[in-house]
């Protein structure tokens, strides 16, 4: 019989498993890191621009984490960044951004997507006719930029269709400029886009992204202000006045005098969800305004018959388009907030 009481513990042969060398929590600084900018996302593959005009094919490094990327963004690179074909470098750093513009997919989804980072303008997007204006829709993009900390401007194409002259008297009183473009044909029947010039000077120098509905005519704009752009022009249904999606993802274009354009997907719908509900009548200036004035403390706007002031402060027709605005943005909200 054995003596058992021979062997210890230190008799058995343990293999250690693989996980019993701990790992070293100490991360490359990348300190020869390449600096460069976000200009096009498809499938994991980051499009970005070097700081000398290089253009290199990115993935997302470890390093980074669940971190997300969007165009705009600034990031660092290390690896193979000549930008040639078949190569394929690394991004190792997101600079803080300085703006994001955010939007949900309707007012009651709770989660929210960066469409672009670093931007400075929101270029709203606005056919006269075929499809008809939306006010609601731009006022939900003027929250928008409002709650990103950047500056609107309204761009009206389709100007041989109709003046604009009501939405410049609606708008341009909040100190947001407005811009109309005209499609004419020159005399050797090319396509001519009149008023782009004063635009193209407000967007140079500048990061800008322009949104809109589908068939508004954004790529269009931006063919002119990027003559080598190529993208897709689509064309308006007659039957639903909506047009198809001519740009299927966002796309960073440089400007030939200098800055960039950001031209995104159509959408038919800006959702608000992320947006502080007090942010819905910042953005409109002067009611903001009339309702510290002339509103009871806590007002909620619903509605005068709830004590509300701002009924009898609107005296025009914007006026009370912009209240009977921040009115539905605030119910949508409300409505949402109690389902939740």
């Amino acid at each position: 019989m054995s003596d058992w009481s021979r062997y210890d513990e230190s008799d058995a042969k343990v293999r250690p498993g693989k996980g019993s060398r701990p790992r070293s929590k100490r991360r490359p600084l990348h300190e020869d890191a390449i600096p460069g900018v976000v200009i096009g996302v498809d499938r994991g593959r980051f499009s970005t621009v070097l700081n000398d005009g290089t253009r290199v094919t990115a993935v997302k490094a470890r390093e980074l984490g669940r971190r997300g990327l969007v165009v705009g963004d600034r990031v660092s690179l290390v690896g193979d960044v000549s930008g040639g074909d078949g190569t394929l470098a690394r991004i190792v750093r997101r600079d803080p951004r300085t703006t994001e513009l955010r939007r949900t997919a309707d007012d009651t989804d709770p989660a929210e997507r960066v469409v672009v980072a670093n931007a400075q303008q929101l270029g709203i997007v606005t056919a006269l006719a075929d499809p008809e204006p939306n006010p609601r829709m731009i006022d939900r993009c003027l929250v928008a930029a409002l709650d990103a900390g950047m500056e609107a401007i309204l761009i009206l194409t389709k100007g041989d269709l109709g003046t604009g002259d009501d939405l410049r008297a609606a708008y341009e009183p909040l100190g947001v400029t407005v811009m109309v473009t005209t499609m004419s044909t020159a005399a050797d029947g090319a396509r001519v886009i009149d008023g782009i010039g004063p635009l193209r000077d407000l967007l140079t120098d500048r990061e800008s992204v322009l949104v809109g509905y589908s068939g508004v005519g954004k790529s269009t704009l931006v063919n002119a202000l990027v003559p080598d752009a190529a993208r897709a022009v689509g064309h308006v249904n007659d039957v639903t006045g909506r047009g198809r999606h001519t740009s299927t993802s966002a796309v960073a274009l440089d400007l030939p005098e200098g800055g960039r354009i950001i031209d995104t997907p159509g959408v038919r719908t800006f959702g608000l969800a992320h947006v502080d509900p007090d942010h819905f009548i910042d953005a409109f200036p002067d009611v903001a305004e009339a309702a510290a004035e002339n509103c009871p403390r806590g007002c909620a706007h619903e509605s005068a018959e709830a004590g509300c002031e701002l009924d009898a402060w609107a005296h025009t027709d914007a006026q009370r388009a912009r209240v009977i605005s921040i009115r539905r943005l605030l119910a949508t909200r409300a409505e949402a907030d109690a389902t939740r």
